[in-house]
């Protein structure tokens, strides 16, 4: 399954006699490179050589086995220790894969084969953790700021500046926005490029989440804390250990659940459903809202204490409406990723598709304009996108007519617009739902397609 290459083992055996009997069983495969110690001190001297596999007599001259196996953990706890021992005790096995040792082999007829299957189920272990390594290195590169976040307006390098401090500190983040800026994006943007990049990145939808559950979700429940819990579950914050939880639409949370949230935060330690045991914490917290948390927090829905403890470090996100030249850029790179992803020439954005793009409020914000620009990708002829494989289906509806500034007689006719879509393009309803004439109808529609509108 992984690509083999050779593994650097190291060998501790004070026992002549079982070292040749080592040395043997090893030199079986050409693809282990072995070096040998009699004593756990030298070996421990050359771990910065970095063995993949350690093979440790359990009794050696100088060193108890535990104490040899906990400096090597400590070390790199990614090493696979292989114990070898000629005590059979079951007790000390346990103990020993509790320390942390990959496995624990006796000293008997078996003991080739198994030191063999170690090795070969080590170097598996060992090739999972480099690829986990690699790819972890690969999503951290793709949420550097200039990578995932895209733009060159005002607006964003203001994000941008906020981000840079971000990842020096621990400080709490609260990122505020219209839904489809892409707060989740910039969270993991913070989350990758700190500290805690390689430890785990857990997203939660609070208004995703049915209130009577939300509590169980975030910090688990013990089995039969209630009903339907069959089985222990581990809560969000629990599996964040170490790295960032993101909460986002923190600002559907019930009051009742605020409280409970806010001496986590305090205490940083959690208590599941149905137990009396704390369990502490080291997670970052980052959260997101499209509601304006002040205003929630003045009407009482939302609790003052736990207000001022989440808003840390606040990032406005602006509206895609406020970064006009930000928008041809982004479409030119949902292009690309289109045209990577489905194995196809780039495409090219003709002027007057580009102008109707930039005349549009965007109501949906980045999220809208790549699924408006992927479908113009399909609706294309050829590599070009031109104006009439633009497509605007907002649900925003007349919502987002209203974000955008247009003169009275611009405004009329997408009312007449609106109206003729809805209603199949009969004039004479349309007039009369309207209360103008039919006349003033062709007038404006004549007058406004003339202008290219």
């Amino acid at each position: 399954m992984y690509e083999k290459e050779p593994i650097k083992i190291f060998v501790v055996e004070d026992d002549p006699t079982y070292t040749k009997f080592l040395q043997y069983v090893l030199g079986l495969d050409p693809d282990f490179e072995t070096e040998f110690f009699t004593t756990g001190k030298d070996c421990i001297s050359q771990l910065h050589k970095k063995p993949a596999v350690i093979t440790l007599d359990y009794s050696l001259p100088d060193m108890a086995g535990e104490k040899v196996l906990k400096a090597i953990r400590e070390f790199d706890p990614d090493i696979s220790v292989i114990v070898i021992s000629a005590q059979e005790k079951i007790g000390t096995a346990v103990e020993l894969l509790k320390l942390g040792a990959f496995d624990y082999i006796t000293k008997d007829e078996e003991a080739k084969d198994r030191i063999l299957n170690g090795i070969k189920n080590a170097r598996n272990k060992s090739s999972l953790i480099r690829e986990i390594g690699r790819l972890k290195e690969e999503i951290s590169a793709k949420y550097e700021f200039e990578k995932s976040i895209i733009g060159n307006s005002p607006a964003i390098k203001k994000v941008f500046a906020l981000l840079e401090k971000a990842v020096k500190t621990q400080i709490t983040v609260s990122v505020t926005g219209e839904t489809g800026t892409g707060k989740e994006l910039v969270a993991k943007a913070v989350h990758y490029n700190s500290k805690r990049k390689n430890k785990p990145f857990i997203a939660v939808n609070i208004a995703a989440i049915p209130h009577d559950l939300i509590e169980s979700e975030l910090f688990g429940h013990e089995k039969g804390a209630f009903t339907s819990a069959a089985n222990r579950r581990i809560g969000k914050f629990e599996e964040a250990e170490g790295g960032t939880i993101f909460l986002d639409e923190i600002g559907e949370m019930d009051l009742s659940l605020q409280s409970k949230l806010l001496r986590v935060l305090q205490e940083k330690e959690i208590t599941r459903i149905g137990s009396n045991q704390t369990i502490k914490l080291d997670v970052r917290v980052i959260v997101a809202t499209h509601r304006n948390l002040a205003e929630e927090t003045k009407a009482g829905k939302f609790r003052e204490d736990l207000y001022y403890r989440l808003l840390g470090l606040p990032i406005q996100l602006p509206a895609l409406r406020e970064r006009d030249q930000d928008i041809i850029l982004l479409s030119r790179h949902f292009l690309d990723q289109f045209s990577k992803e489905n194995q196809m020439p780039k495409f090219k954005i003709t002027a007057d598709a580009q102008n109707k793009l930039l005349k549009y409020p965007f109501p949906g914000n980045v999220r809208e304009l790549k699924s408006v620009i992927e479908l113009a990708a399909v609706m294309a002829e050829g590599n070009e996108v031109r104006d009439q494989d633009i497509n605007f289906h907002s649900v925003a509806g007349n919502e987002a007519l209203l974000l955008r500034e247009m003169t009275l007689q611009e405004y009329t006719y997408h009312i007449i617009r609106n109206y003729l879509t809805k209603y199949d393009d009969n004039v004479l309803d349309v007039a009369r739902r309207l209360d103008i004439g039919k006349s003033s109808i062709y007038r404006y529609l004549k007058e406004m397609d003339q202008a290219g509108i």
